[in-house]
């Protein structure tokens, strides 16, 4: 098995234990190794591949098969989704089946509320890290900070975010 493969399950495996709240807690992590650490992507291949990974059906969490495929062609994408996804659903399945035991129990009440601002934190710090690596001016971070305000503290449709925000810009320009 090549170096690349060996190192693609040691980096999924290990964000795969990690993803609280989702895959997107863990995209800071995943940026930093595959764009400084091992160099299989630039900053901007990245965002592109994040892009895409939101846009198309299936869990955002996808975007490892496409890191996958640039490092090492089709066997990176397998080993990169199975290295993603096989460890936390074996941890899911073996918790579950404890976890529901444990419905009236008060230790559970406890991890429940202390997990929760863990996965906020990680997917805001994943948009932050997000936001670092992408370049642009005051506008498109005055529509990113609005929109992020306006998405937390309201119910406003996310597909009217982005039309109100891809709008701004068209109007203002570049």
């Amino acid at each position: 098995m090549s170096l690349v493969l060996l190192q693609l399950i040691g980096l999924f495996a290990g964000l795969s234990m990690l993803a609280f709240g989702g895959g997107a807690g863990v995209i800071p992590d995943m940026q930093r190794a595959t764009v400084d650490h091992y160099h299989w992507l630039t900053a901007r291949e990245f965002l592109d591949m994040f892009a895409i990974s939101r846009a198309a059906p299936g869990p955002g969490s996808l975007i490892v098969v496409l890191i996958g495929l640039k490092a090492a062609g089709m066997a990176g994408a397998a080993v990169s989704f199975a290295a993603m996804f096989a460890p936390s659903c074996l941890a899911v399945h073996l918790v579950a089946r404890y976890w529901h035991r444990a419905a009236r129990s008060a230790w559970r009440a406890v991890v429940e509320r202390a997990l929760a601002p863990v996965a906020v934190g990680l997917t805001f710090a994943s948009g932050l890290s997000l936001m670092r690596g992408t370049e642009h001016g005051w506008l498109p971070w005055g529509v990113t900070i609005i929109s992020t305000a306006l998405f937390s503290l309201t119910e406003i449709n996310p597909i009217l975010l982005l039309g109100l925000g891809a709008g701004a810009l068209l109007l203002v320009g570049p």
